[in-house]
């Protein structure tokens, strides 16, 4: 209901509808309310045609203003003439036949011209009556214009401070609606932030200068005004950035630079100028600034000639951060997937001077983000972290917890207790490629073009082990792709050679060379393989500088998209040239591969067409020894349960509960009757 309320009151046209509301009640209350018709004007001239006519039943004379007004009504309805009536009424019935019930006018105080209005009302019978000088009129002609404005500007005023999105009206455009976290209620510590040593490290500096800032003070030191958390999605920067107000103590402004942007100029600027207010009232406080890039970007592109809304937003925060009034005990905090596209003045020092890169975890933070996440799910012997941290390079925070969210899903669809290895293994495979689609009417022929190509994967990647391994293939589809093979580096890399580079594009031609070499024709499920190899092949030559073309950056990550390109149209076909070259040479290695172990490629593929799903375990078994090992770790994407085996298996296992639970309760009556004197006699 109150939130109804709110909806209600934060319409306009709620007030528009007071509004003529209210109008209508005083057109009613000076006059509109008796129904008897519309008053009409007329002249002296007209009473007295009207007198002798004999159309008129009653008249009234009161002096005002050095003349006499003459009111009075007609004994029938007469019609009204160009200049209409008096009456001000908004609900008049159009239907409804209109005609003046009532007549005013004036004439000069002089006794002869009262005497002959006297005389003519005596004489066809029509009351007379006269009063004295009314000392309300001017008072009632007063209201009848105040009132309407002042209930208009009521109305507006109600308007501005109720309208608009969480109670944002017009006047408080201006206004930032952020309001700073009780930091009693903020219960996230560094020990809540896994998998980020070095970033907590950086930030541990900014939490002792909250919590005693004259152990710098004292030494001429200066805290950083800003810090900026750079990395990818998902890696844990705005998690970070609540646990150093967690541990500082201190209030925590959170915001979305995008929030300050209205299609209004100057009302960014206003936002940031009240948000740094506030936090000054509550220094030492801390203002968060997610995707800061909305707002930070390099002036001077916008359309209004350097003056548009996002650039004085921008200058507006430049002032804040750097501005003649010191420091205020305020730490901004921002947070950014683009740094690059920030402008330069923005990460100057003193106001952004100290950067903290939250980059993806190395195997050891997978493993401790994995135990964070893992606390409150209940895991198998069989679960290994640090395995599934080995099997998950380049996941971030985000999608670790993803995957054992998933897995615990997955646990709960197989009706176990525990989440075991399985489950995760097919958690991973959620994350990376999609559901399984266990149903899908595939025919054989095309089964087995699917498990030869991953076999031709597999195989490659078998033979050149100098970076990658093979950890799982599957021929079971996953949303648009038919089958994948899972190959993960023997470790962490932060760099690449270019012998790792080239043996990663032989694999991805794995696929392909395997079709050809046994099928003997090519499909278009090779597609996503060379959309990634050509990556890693126009990375080599364009960034790398390893190919003839020269030792020059000719692309960067954020160029590649564009229009115009930074180099000339004979340096871009030699390009063209060199990642040709780079992909028809892994084509030519992965083809030589295959053929030189045709046999246990077959062995592979015949594996996949019967198991469906490899794992890494009996992948390396029929390389080496041509057999399936005997323990099967991970059992066949068939022996996942569809929607409805699992709605029959939760049903099982709610009767079993019940049936157990009725005879617990059947024997612990059995042994209150047996304890019972009564019964035992």
């Amino acid at each position: 209901m109150k939130n109804k309320r709110n909806r209600l009151l934060s319409n306009g046209l709620f007030y528009i509808f007071i509004f003529v509301i209210l109008l209508s009640g005083i057109n009613w209350a000076l006059g509109g309310s008796d129904g008897n018709g519309t008053t009409k004007n007329i002249r002296y001239s007209d009473l007295i045609k009207d007198l002798k006519n004999n159309k008129i039943k009653s008249i009234n004379i009161q002096p005002a203003n050095g003349a006499y007004t003459v009111t009075g009504t007609y004994r029938k309805p007469q019609a009204l003439d160009k200049r209409g009536g008096t009456r001000f009424d908004f609900f008049k019935n159009s239907n409804k036949p209109v005609g003046a019930t009532k007549f005013s006018t004036t004439m000069l105080q002089n006794d002869s011209v009262v005497k002959k209005v006297s005389d003519l009302a005596q004489k066809h019978g029509v009351a007379f009556s006269g009063q004295g000088e009314s000392q309300s009129g001017n008072w009632i002609s007063t209201a009848v214009m105040l009132i309407p404005t002042l209930i208009f500007i009521v109305m507006l005023w109600m308007m501005m401070s109720q309208g608009g999105k969480g109670g944002r009206g017009m006047m408080n455009f201006g206004k930032s609606q952020v309001k700073p976290r009780d930091p009693s209620k903020n219960k996230i510590r560094f020990s809540d932030v896994a998998g980020e040593e070095e970033e907590k490290q950086e930030l541990v500096e900014i939490v002792e200068f909250l919590k005693n800032p004259a152990k710098f003070t004292k030494l001429g030191a200066r805290i950083p005004a800003g810090v900026l958390l750079e990395g990818p999605p998902g890696t844990g920067k705005t998690l970070l950035a609540k646990a150093v107000a967690g541990e500082a103590g201190v209030p925590f402004y959170s915001i979305s630079a995008s929030e300050f942007v209205e299609m209004f100029v100057g009302v960014g600027a206003s936002r940031v100028r009240d948000l740094f207010d506030n936090a000054k009232k509550t220094a030492p406080s801390i203002i968060f600034i997610d995707e800061i890039d909305a707002v930070g970007r390099k002036r001077g592109n916008g359309i209004g000639g350097g003056h548009d809304e996002r650039e004085q937003t921008l200058n507006q925060l430049l002032v804040e951060m750097d501005g003649f009034e010191g420091d205020e005990g305020v730490i901004v905090m921002a947070a950014t997937n683009r740094s690059d596209v920030l402008d330069p003045a923005l990460l100057r020092p003193g106001r952004f001077d100290r950067k903290v890169l939250v980059g993806c975890p190395d195997v050891k933070g997978r493993e401790a983000i994995l135990r964070v996440h893992a606390k409150n799910k209940p895991l198998a012997n069989d679960v290994d972290l640090k395995e599934v941290a080995r099997q998950t390079p380049g996941f971030v925070g985000a999608d670790l917890e993803n995957v054992l969210n998933e897995a615990a899903l997955v646990a709960a669809r197989r009706d176990r207790d525990e989440i075991t290895a399985s489950d995760i293994d097919e958690a991973q495979d959620r994350v990376i490629a999609g559901p399984a689609k266990k149903d899908a009417d595939i025919s054989e022929a095309q089964r087995k073009r699917v498990a030869y190509h991953e076999a031709g994967h597999a195989i490659v990647g078998l033979v050149l082990s100098d970076s990658r391994t093979v950890r799982k293939v599957t021929i079971v589809p996953r949303g648009r792709m038919g089958g994948y093979n899972i190959m993960l580096p023997k470790e962490d890399q932060a760099i690449s050679t270019k012998k790792q580079l080239m043996e990663q594009v032989a694999g991805l031609m794995g696929g392909r060379a395997g079709e050809e070499i046994v099928v003997g024709d090519q499909s278009t499920g090779a597609s996503n393989d060379f959309e990634q190899a050509t990556a890693i092949a126009r990375g080599m030559v364009t960034q790398y500088g390893m190919t003839e073309v020269g030792m020059s950056q000719l692309e960067s990550a954020n160029t590649q998209d564009q229009m115009v390109k930074p180099y000339s149209e004979s340096t871009a076909e030699k390009i063209d040239l060199a990642i040709k070259n780079i992909l028809d040479e892994g084509h030519k290695v992965a083809t030589d591969i295959i053929n030189t172990h045709r046999d246990t490629h077959r062995l592979i593929a015949e594996a996949l067409l019967k198991y469906e799903t490899l794992n890494e375990k009996q992948i390396l078994s029929l390389f080496k020894t041509g057999k399936m090992p005997e323990e099967n770790d991970y059992p066949s994407e068939k022996d996942a349960l569809n929607y409805e085996e699992t709605k029959e298996a939760l049903k099982r296992k709610e009767d079993k509960f019940l049936e157990s639970d009725s005879e617990d309760q059947k024997g612990s009556d059995d042994a209150e009757d047996s304890e019972d004197p009564k019964t035992n006699d």
